[in-house]
């Protein structure tokens, strides 16, 4: 049975993301999505793999003299649903505002995850997530090889039923 203190304690998972992606650390990125299967486009981004992870983000990911990609990656409408002991999924959408260099401070892409959660020694650890995107605007200060971004959703049209 979930209390109180494990949807707070996945929610400040799926939160950690954004922070470290917006700050540039890359290496965090891949430690908190080391233990999962990582679906971006349809297509696997990275097996249960930190350092994989990590090499894709650096890889498509723009950085600044600061260090940090200059974007706010925004969670909205988390839903969290059990499957089981010890296990859930959690469903997103998120929102990449960024401003560099001199540009205006404007969306650039917006998109949903779907996370699979499990519960190991006392923590809970993302171990699969399917990252879409189907709102894309002008990427061209955020990534490199746009051929990568192939318009999907992760949760479908509907919420997750519980």
């Amino acid at each position: 049975m979930m209390d109180a203190d494990d949807y707070f304690a996945i929610q400040n998972v799926l939160f950690s993301y954004p922070f470290a992606l917006d700050a540039g650390d890359f290496d965090a990125v891949g430690e908190l999505l080391g233990d999962a299967v990582v679906y971006s486009g349809g297509a696997i981004m990275a097996d249960r793999d930190p350092a994989a992870v990590a090499k894709s983000f650096r890889d498509w990911v723009l950085t600044y003299a600061d260090g940090t990609p200059r974007t706010r990656h925004m969670l909205a409408n988390v839903m969290i649903v059990p499957e089981g002991e010890g296990k859930v999924r959690a469903s997103s959408y998120v929102m990449v505002f960024q401003q560099a260099d001199d540009g205006p401070l404007h969306p650039v892409i917006g998109g949903d995850y779907l996370d699979r959660l499990e519960k190991v020694d006392g923590r809970w650890r993302i171990v699969e997530r399917t990252m879409g995107n189907d709102l894309v605007g002008d990427l061209s200060r955020h990534g490199r090889d746009f051929g990568t971004i192939r318009p999907t959703r992760a949760n479908g049209a509907r919420p997750l039923a519980g």
